[in-house]
């Protein structure tokens, strides 16, 4: 698939802050991971929004917002734990190569 394509069909513009609009893939309405079925099924090339969930800086904003997060994803809290370390090399891997972004086009955040 062309990535223009790809991009119409998979992805969308997030604004957080309503001055850098960003491109990420699109969640199906009940809020699921548009690729998710019964597991990743785009694994081995999955963008940086899925290789770091949930250490995303939003996510991880303030406690409120993290149990937030959790009680919308049953993952969340389970496995692994994860140094402070492990958590800011995301925040580095999330600044770095994260994303494809643009001006906004509007005013105010467009989550």
């Amino acid at each position: 698939m062309p990535p223009d394509e790809f991009i119409q069909v998979y992805c969308r513009w997030i604004s957080p802050d309503g001055k850098i609009e960003y491109l990420v893939v699109k969640e199906l309405s009940n809020r699921d991971c548009f690729f998710w079925k019964d597991g990743c099924s785009i694994y081995d090339i999955r963008p940086v929004q899925c290789r770091i969930f949930p250490f995303w800086q939003g996510c991880m904003a303030d406690e409120e917002v993290w149990r937030s997060s959790m009680s919308s994803c049953p993952g969340l809290g389970e496995g692994k734990l994860y140094s402070k370390e492990e958590i800011e090399s995301c925040f580095e891997i999330e600044r770095v190569e994260h994303p494809i972004g643009r001006p906004a086009r509007c005013s105010g955040p467009v989550l």
